[in-house]
C-alpha cells in the first residue's frame, strides 16, 4: 500500500495548527475521553478511515478498554457493553455521520443524547463528530496507510 500523497493537512500551511486547534476546543466540552474516542472509532468504521479506526482503537486501548467493548463497537446496539449515555453519543455519531443516508439527525436520537448531555458537551460531541469525519475523508481521499507515522 501507499498513500497518494501526503496528509493534505501537512501540505497546506497551517491546516495541521487549525485542526489541532479545533479538536482541542471540542476536548474542552468536558466529556468523558473514553465516550469521545468510542464516538471517533465508530464514525471511522463507518468511513472506512484505517488510520482513525486503527489509532482510536489503541487509544481506547491504551485507556484499558476490553477487547469485548473495542471488538462490539460496529454493533452497539446488539451488546451490553455500553451505558445509555454512549449509546446516545454513538447513535448521535452515527446519525450525523451518515448524513447522506437520512439527511439530517432524527429527533429521537438528539433527544436522547440531550437526556444525557448538557449543551455545552453536546457542541463538543457534535465538533468531535464532524472534525473525525473531515479526518476520515482526507485519510481516505489520499489513501493514507494506518499505522504509518506522518
Amino acid at each position: 500500500m501507499q498513500a497518494r500523497m501526503k496528509n493534505p493537512a501537512l501540505v497546506l500551511p497551517g491546516a495541521m495548527q487549525a485542526l489541532l486547534a479545533l479538536g482541542k476546543a471540542a476536548d474542552q466540552a468536558g466529556l468523558p475521553r473514553t465516550t469521545v474516542d468510542l464516538v471517533l472509532l465508530r464514525a471511522s468504521q463507518i468511513n472506512g478511515c484505517g488510520v482513525c479506526v486503527d489509532m482510536h482503537a489503541k487509544d481506547l486501548r491504551k485507556q484499558g478498554e476490553s477487547d469485548e467493548r473495542l471488538f462490539a463497537v460496529a454493533a452497539w446496539r446488539e451488546t451490553p457493553y455500553f451505558t445509555d449515555a454512549e449509546r446516545a453519543a454513538l447513535a448521535l455519531a452515527e446519525e450525523a455521520t451518515r448524513l447522506a443516508d437520512g439527511g439530517q439527525v432524527g429527533d429521537a436520537v438528539w433527544d436522547e443524547a440531550a437526556d444525557h448531555y448538557s449543551e455545552q458537551e453536546l457542541a463538543g460531541l457534535l465538533l468531535q463528530i464532524a472534525t473525525v469525519n473531515l479526518w476520515n475523508r482526507l485519510n481516505a481521499a489520499t489513501r493514507q496507510i494506518a499505522g504509518a507515522a506522518w
